[in-house]
């Protein structure tokens, strides 16, 4: 790769709000396909994580655009308290039967932050309509992320938010993930995940289960977690102990729906054990457009529709460019069939990482589903001992990345307090040849981090 020299700007953008000095160069993006990404400089990347695991259906692609480009010229916008639109009523109804029964009502957002926010209003709303006002706790877990508004802030579980929201917010209750790599000593990912669940039951005790409106998960972990995937029995103790206290149970799908784990909803792995309410956003649009959404079950939206509506609106609601771009992202998933793609290629890409564990000693776990993984990566995989924080381990792997021409989502979660990963998500589009040319050049990545570690334990 040439030098990064087109990462300095005079301005920098969006960055000129970032930490400063940067560790990590930041290419100038020119231009985008597929899983491609090319700067500046002409240098080529592939976009390992799709971004923030966003671009589902791949950069570029020219079905996206002209849907888009249609859709402006024939009704660019509509606020939706006033007038409707057919491309908000098309699209609902289309990603509600994708869903399946318990779904049936979509309300729209501009992304996760602000859909899983409308999904405590809504759940609040219900509860204040139907006579339960002292339900105001939301229970969440510890690590965990739901979004970037002060009240999501508030709902993760980062401890490194702590000075930040101290006196500023009200943090809510939490309780530990089901976390499957390290766990205490006197447990396995199993019964660890039991005692998570136990826990829920304890903390809704302690709270008083009248005031407790709702338990939010990320059913498939994201980056706060490095895609941890709880065991079954865990999913259906935690729903049942939220019916059994008329809690509701929240998944939040920001990251792991739209079939990244194989599945149209990562909830339909568990169908006995479905949520009330489900967030969704990212691969929606896949970065085309923002968007994002609350499921929710018909018999709740109707009667609070009946009883006091839910009328918190935004101006880009169900806004027709981005119903359009939501549309033209179930076309293609339909035509290219991306849920059974992500299955069947996640499993070629856990291989490649699974045969690169046996040869680098340096990965300590690979998890997750579909094609949502991540590797976790170590200092010793006997003892599973993470690598020290002061060396910054996801800026090191993002540097070898792009020097190994990849684009990389990591960053230190919660201070690197679980230990440190990065995101293996590409697109939904990828093919069989570009995930082998992706393990040779992340295979290449992890040898060159491994050099510069064992140079730096060298006398």
């Amino acid at each position: 790769m040439s030098s990064l020299t087109s990462t300095a700007t005079k301005n920098g953008g969006q960055t000129a709000f970032y930490t400063r000095p940067g560790a990590v160069p930041m290419p100038v993006i020119d231009r985008a396909s597929g899983i491609h990404m090319w700067d500046e400089e002409g240098n080529r990347y592939i976009d390992v994580s799709s971004g923030p695991v966003v671009s589902n259906v791949g950069h570029g692609n020219p079905y996206m655009a002209d849907a888009l480009a249609a859709q402006a010229r024939t009704l660019d916008y509509a606020f939706p308290r006033l007038i409707r639109n057919r491309p908000n009523i098309d699209y609902v109804e289309r990603l509600a039967a994708l869903a399946g029964p318990g779904f049936e009502r979509v309300y729209l957002a501009s992304g996760g932050s602000e859909a899983m926010e409308n999904a405590i209003k809504l759940l609040r709303q219900y509860a204040v309509a139907t006579g339960r006002k002292a339900k105001t706790q939301v229970i969440t877990c510890q690590p965990s992320y739901h979004g970037a508004t002060i009240a999501t802030l508030a709902m993760n579980g980062d401890i490194m938010l702590a000075p930040f929201l101290d006196g500023f917010a009200e943090v809510t209750p939490k309780i530990p993930a089901p976390l499957s790599y390290r766990v205490p000593d006197n447990h396995d990912a199993d019964s660890y995940a039991e005692y998570c669940a136990g826990c829920l039951e304890a903390k809704i005790n302690e709270l008083g289960a009248e005031r407790v409106l709702a338990f939010v998960i990320e059913p498939v972990g994201g980056l706060s977690t490095g895609c941890v995937v709880p065991p079954q029995r865990y999913f259906r103790r935690i729903r049942e102990i939220c019916t059994r206290h008329d809690v509701h149970l929240v998944f939040d799908e920001i990251l792991c729906g739209m079939g990244r784990t194989g599945r149209f909803l990562a909830a339909h792995h568990w169908p006995d054990a479905l949520p009330d309410i489900i967030t969704m956003a990212k691969g929606m649009a896949s970065g085309y457009s923002p968007l994002g959404a609350v499921l929710a079950p018909a018999a709740l939206v109707d009667e609070l529709a009946d009883l006091s509506g839910f009328e918190f609106q935004y101006s880009y609601n169900a806004n027709p460019i981005s119903c359009a771009a939501g549309m033209a992202v179930l076309d293609l998933y339909q035509r290219l069939d991306l849920v059974n793609r992500s299955e069947i290629a996640g499993e070629r890409l856990r291989h490649g990482l699974e045969e690169m564990q046996g040869q680098l000693p340096i990965i300590g776990d690979i998890r997750g589903l579909g094609l949502l993984l991540a590797v976790e990566l170590v200092a010793d995989r006997t003892n599973k001992a993470p690598l020290p924080n002061h060396i910054q381990p996801t800026d090191l792997v993002r540097i070898h990345g792009l020097n190994n021409g990849l684009i990389i989502y990591s960053r230190p979660a919660s201070g690197g307090r679980y230990g440190h990963w990065f995101m293996v998500s590409p697109p939904l589009t990828i093919t069989d040849e570009e995930i082998d040319e992706l393990l040779g050049r992340l295979r290449s990545t992890l040898h060159d981090l491994s050099l510069e570690l064992a140079g730096a334990k060298s006398p």
